[in-house]
């Protein structure tokens, strides 16, 4: 969609609807990506929720840049240590598989109620009660699952059938809610509604933390009243790449995805100093960033000084919503539940996160991070700056491990190769990870030597390969257009 001046893309059209309807009421950017984020959490539940965390990053229209960083915690700060067994299931895409773990051992401090409200306070026009109005009047009305949130309903079914509260919350008759059956929660309607009227304080030290923690001791989870009371919103100075001409800024240490994508486009402008990249020379630098994605590099990323020191060395279940409003003002917000630990929250609607359990943040081993320390995780809320620090691109993306690879290739495509956001999004793409190539239909190989990989075709286009949200200013004529990905149901809407 293109021509507007104001522009929201999300992981559904709802979400995206209730974005722009907050511009068009005079919301700024971070107003209208609150609301789409409360509203995903109705349109797409086993992706988001109020028991997941991420990251917001916001620049342009004379805004200092600053990032956000909410992501889950891991938890320990009570003085047992005994808990249940992780549990595992294997989720296939299709054409690939991936290994999950869930239950209450799972579970990490959730930051997305603590976020919110920060991101009001810090940002905000609109009081945090009319931005969560819409989402909970979707939670009681219901939404229809599209095709992609039938999809994820159906390869999580193992995880919703493991508890009796997952069961009751997320199936019907004891199977996942399929395509057009509406997903509803009057109890996650009053939860957000709370969350509107009363901030994020119950959710850490009130009635709601105390129903949180009971349900996920009793199943043997290690959350404590004690890690939600030291659970803290952080603001982080976002770490930045120059590629054409342009300064892309992303998530700061301790996420990983961030710092891995800033020296992905550092090494790709080095690699290729002008001209349009080949896929053989984005494959060499996935390869390599990937390469570098050891325990050590794990184990560093706590450290203050790490990203200065990583790139001096190198040269550097989720949803995604990207806003600019038409002061130019960019909010690039990723918010990730994992695929859901099966703990529901009695009365609340709340679902609490499986990042405990997640093995693409827990790379050292499982229940090895410290009472506190962030989860690095791979999400990367994006934000591209003109020569001049217009905000020209906003962008993110859900996929694991695929996230850094998702945005690499979609930036590529609107930069150097040109044309419209949602074609950018939409083009086929590839990944590179454990001596196996994944490509999606259309993409070019010539060229490309698979080496030792082991090559993997996909039949079609899949959320495998992300969900990526893009929004992007027309620096001349000052209008926006947006591209939702269709491999997770995305939709931009406008002004």
């Amino acid at each position: 969609m293109s021509g507007a001046t104001g522009m929201v893309a999300a992981g559904h059209q709802k979400t995206a609807e209730v974005g722009a309807e907050v511009l068009r009421a005079g919301g700024n950017a971070v107003d209208a990506a609150i609301a789409a984020m409360l509203a995903s959490w109705v349109c797409e539940p086993l992706l988001t929720g109020p028991g997941a965390g991420g990251y917001m990053l916001v620049a342009g229209a004379g805004e200092e840049p600053a990032l956000l960083d909410f992501f889950v915690a891991a938890p320990g700060h009570g003085a047992g240590d005994e808990h249940a067994p992780l549990e595992a299931v294997e989720v296939s895409f299709g054409d690939a598989t991936q290994t999950f773990h869930y239950g209450a051992a799972s579970c990490g401090v959730p930051g997305s109620p603590a976020g919110v409200a920060a991101a009001v306070e810090r940002w905000g026009t609109l009081p945090l009660s009319e931005l969560a109005a819409p989402a909970a009047q979707l939670a009681r009305e219901g939404v229809p699952l599209n095709g992609p949130q039938a999809f994820v309903f159906e390869i999580l079914g193992e995880i919703l059938a493991s508890t009796p509260a997952a069961l009751d919350e997320f199936t019907r008759g004891g199977r996942p809610l399929a395509l057009g059956e509406p997903f509803a929660s009057p109890q996650l309607a009053e939860t957000i509604e709370r969350l509107g009227s009363d901030g994020a304080a119950p959710f850490y030290s009130g009635d709601i933390a105390d129903a949180t923690v009971a349900e996920a001791q009793q199943l043997g989870g290690l959350l404590d009243l004690a890690d939600l009371a030291a659970y803290e919103v952080i603001a982080r100075e976002p770490a930045a790449a120059e590629y054409r001409g342009r300064t892309i800024l992303t998530n700061p240490p301790p996420s990983a995805g961030g710092v891995l994508l800033v020296l992905a486009f550092s090494r790709l402008q080095q690699l290729c100093p002008k001209g349009v990249p080949t896929n053989a020379q984005l494959l060499e630098v996935i390869d390599e960033i990937q390469a570098l994605r050891t325990p050590q590099f794990t184990a560093g990323l706590i450290d203050p000084d790490f990203l200065r020191r990583f790139l001096a060395a190198n040269l550097g279940s989720t949803t995604h919503i990207s806003v600019i409003d038409d002061d130019g003002r960019a909010c690039s917000v990723t918010c990730s539940n994992g695929e859901g630990s099966a703990v529901v929250v009695p009365g609340t609607g709340i679902h609490l996160n499986n990042m405990m359990g997640e093995q693409d943040l827990n790379p050292l081993g499982f229940f090895r991070a410290a009472p506190g320390q962030r989860m690095p995780s791979m999400m990367a809320p994006t934000v591209v700056l003109a020569a001049d620090g217009t905000a020209e691109l906003a962008i993110g993306s859900a996929g694991s491990n695929r996230i850094r690879s998702a945005i690499l290739q979609v930036i590529v495509n609107l930069i150097d190769h040109g044309g419209e956001v949602q074609a950018a999004v939409n083009a086929p793409r590839l990944h590179s990870e454990g001596g196996m190539l994944f490509v999606e239909p259309g993409v070019a190989l010539e060229g490309i030597d698979l080496g030792q990989r082991e090559l993997v075709e996909f039949r079609a286009e899949n959320l495998f390969f992300g969900g990526t949200q893009a929004v992007a200013r027309d620096l001349q004529s000052g209008r926006c257009e947006g591209g939702g990905d269709p491999r997770r149901g995305g939709a931009a809407v406008g002004l």
